[in-house]
């Protein structure tokens, strides 16, 4: 496993920290800088060093090629004060200078190793016909450069031609001066550079290094903020909406937990009433029957059709008390996580007329009329009991709350991904302030007339889950005193889930 920074922050955990990983991201980012910035100084002063090297080099040596000619040093290498030129170039830049004539013979050098030998090198052989070359080598530090010594032609030989490589008037190779100087001091130079720019760069790696530690420190103050905020929440001291507006991000975090917060409190109030409403609920029926009870015991002698009468009203609070019980049971069953449908391609026409079937003397008391609307024959893949208690909840309600002689359309449609239910009817309708709360657990818009009709107030929120489970959606529309509209849409198919 190779280990690096990243790894080791990984195993110590650090790197998780967005702390970390700021502070590391902030000094790469100041400190790479002067590291480039070093780096491209130093290789520029040493290609600029060199090529001034080169050049006063080259100046030098042209002028001591003109004197070599003048003084016609190739043929006697006695003159004093070209010996003198040589060795003043040689100190001064701590190099080594060939004389070599026509014929690669080296006439003087001045370290007075090679003198009297033959030299043949590319270099040599290349300045010979009149081309100078320039080698730098930065490994063994030294400049090698070639000048040819050059003589104006402007006499003919007492033959009274010249070659055909020599006209009149241009220039003739005589010899070659090899040089070799030492770049010792400009690698010197680069040293010292180098030592200072370090310096520099420690300084600024120091400054570099405070400024990311109050930098981090100010950017991950709003999110330290954010998490004392959250921990508040968390530890029940505060439930109130929070705010950090430093950053945008912070923004949009404070904005995601207060809509948490705010579904939580919903849910938590729902709770509560939930739990109050059932215990109401399942209270209210006990209550009456002790009472029922009660009353019996106290007359000693009541007679058989009291004590009949009390019993009737007795099994029927246990049957309210049994429905509400089973309701609750099966809204715990329609819970998403527990919930299993069993899928099969049911014909929605058949099933809609077997619970209309079913529901129909119910409507007969109160003379409302229920009809099935429907165009074309729909095929689903749904949960046959689920669907059947959907239908049942939304048609049995329409019956309930509608009006005598009233009327029920249920309309069957759809189309190539959804099919529809609609559930019409003409009754009281749902005042508009009461629409959004129909679906909560044992909501009742009207309490006396729902406990009149009877019904545990659980069959909207149980109808709801249902459609849920098999992704739909539920819409209300209504009119006080005119009449309410249900709509189901859900999809023909589970692959459309």
């Amino acid at each position: 496993m190779p280990w690096n920074i990243k790894t080791i922050l990984k195993k110590f955990k650090i790197w998780r920290s967005l702390k970390a990983r700021l502070f590391v991201v902030m000094f790469l980012l100041g400190i790479l800088p002067s590291v480039l910035m070093r780096m491209a100084i130093l290789d520029n002063y040493e290609s600029r060093a060199v090529e001034v090297r080169i050049s006063d080099v080259q100046t030098q040596l042209r002028i001591i090629a003109n004197h070599l000619i003048t003084y016609n040093y190739l043929q006697d290498t006695s003159s004093e004060m070209i010996g003198a030129e040589l060795e003043q170039l040689s100190n001064l830049y701590s190099g080594r200078v060939l004389i070599i004539n026509e014929n690669l013979k080296v006439v003087k050098d001045t370290y007075s190793i090679s003198e009297g030998k033959t030299i043949i090198s590319e270099e040599v052989v290349r300045c010979m016909k009149g081309t100078n070359t320039v080698n730098y080598d930065p490994v063994n530090g030294f400049i090698e450069i070639t000048i040819p010594i050059t003589e104006a032609v402007t006499n003919r030989p007492a033959s009274g031609e010249l070659p055909d490589d020599q006209p009149a008037g241009e220039e003739v190779v005589r010899g070659v001066m090899l040089t070799s100087v030492s770049t010792d001091s400009i690698v010197n130079t680069m040293d010292i550079l180098n030592r200072k720019a370090l310096i520099m760069q420690s300084i600024m790696l120091i400054c570099i290094l405070a400024l990311c530690m109050i930098l981090v420190k100010i950017m991950i103050r709003p999110f330290d903020r954010v998490t004392r905020v959250i921990g508040e929440v968390k530890e029940g001291y505060s439930d109130e909406i929070i705010s950090v507006p430093d950053y945008l991000e912070t923004e949009h975090i404070i904005d995601a937990f207060n809509s948490l917060l705010g579904r939580m409190k919903v849910l938590d109030d729902s709770r509560k009433e939930f739990v109050a409403n059932v215990s109401h609920e399942l209270k209210t029926p006990i209550t009456s029957m002790k009472v029922l009870a009660d009353s019996l015991i106290a007359q000693q002698d009541a007679p058989a059709e009291l004590y009949h009468e009390f019993m009737e009203d007795i099994a029927e609070e246990i049957e309210r008390e049994d429905k509400i019980i089973n309701d609750l049971l099966a809204l715990v069953k329609l819970d998403k996580s527990a919930a299993v449908l069993n899928i099969s391609v049911v014909n929605l026409n058949d099933l809609t007329e077997i619970i209309l079937k079913r529901l129909r003397p119910i409507a007969r008391k109160n003379n409302i009329e229920v009809l099935l609307i429907s165009t074309r024959t729909v095929l689903a893949e749904v949960d046959e009991v689920k669907m059947s208690l959907i239908l049942t909840n939304l048609v049995e309600n329409a019956i309930k709350y509608n009006r005598e002689q009233g009327r029920v359309e249920v309309t069957l449609d759809a189309d190539h991904q959804f099919f529809t239910v609609q559930v019409r009817d003409t009754g009281i309708g749902i005042p508009q302030e009461a629409q959004e709360q129909i679906y909560e657990r044992f909501y009742r818009v009207d309490k006396s007339h729902s406990r009149e009709i009877g019904g545990t107030g659980l069959g909207l929120a149980i109808t709801k889950s249902a459609i849920l489970l098999h992704r739909g959606v539920i819409k209300v529309e209504s009119v006080l005193n005119e009449g309410t509209v249900f709509t189901v849409k859900i999809p023909l198919t589970r692959t459309l889930v």
